[in-house]
């Protein structure tokens, strides 16, 4: 609720104002110190610089529905490698973690009466909104593991591993262990 005159965003500019002030915002470089690429979801209760404790300038994030591996996760992904690729010569670039969470709210996708109203409303097809849809966190951090790990847009240098962060217990799980780009999937996954 806001008072007369004020927005929403009011209160996260006086935050915005503390920070700059602060100086926290000078330092970091494009390329994160911990070489990190997280994928998660935009679900206000999964934000991964809380529950990994990521500070200024450590990792890059993008969030979306579900956390999921999309095309435009992909062209982003690509263009950091090409990037990266600029900056370190040798070596390993980066490692993409895909994160998904339990009780995630795409899970209304897997509804077909949902799904229908919300494919007519927006014009996305069915398939690919149930496609979208977060319902087994485990499977479907397995598959955008995959789609990373076959993306022929990404150095080899590049790593990808998979988990998923448990709302009830604040714990992340490792479901996919990193490996490189291009190469073949892990003969198992990490329990």
């Amino acid at each position: 609720m806001t008072n007369a005159g004020t927005t929403n965003i009011d209160e996260l500019l006086g935050r915005n104002r503390a920070f700059a002030a602060a100086g926290r915002h000078r330092g970091p470089t494009v390329m994160p110190r911990l070489r990190a690429f997280v994928v998660a979801c935009l679900d206000p209760r999964v934000e991964p610089a809380g529950f990994l404790g990521l500070e200024p300038g450590e990792a890059m994030v993008v969030r979306n529905a579900g956390g999921r591996v999309t095309p435009e996760v992909l062209l982003d992904l690509a263009f950091i490698g090409a990037l990266a690729e600029r900056q370190v010569p040798e070596g390993p670039l980066f490692e993409v973690a895909v994160v998904h969470h339990t009780d995630c709210g795409t899970g209304i996708l897997a509804d077909r009466g949902f799904r229908r109203g919300f494919s007519a409303r927006t014009g996305a097809s069915e398939e690919a909104l149930a496609h979208e849809a977060v319902v087994e966190p485990e499977r479907t951090v397995r598959a955008d593991v995959e789609t990373v790990r076959e993306c022929s847009w990404l150095p080899g240098r590049v790593t990808v591993s998979g988990h998923v962060y448990d709302l009830d217990s604040g714990l992340v799980r490792t479901v996919v262990g990193a490996s490189p780009v291009g190469s073949p999937a892990p003969t198992g996954s990490v329990a």
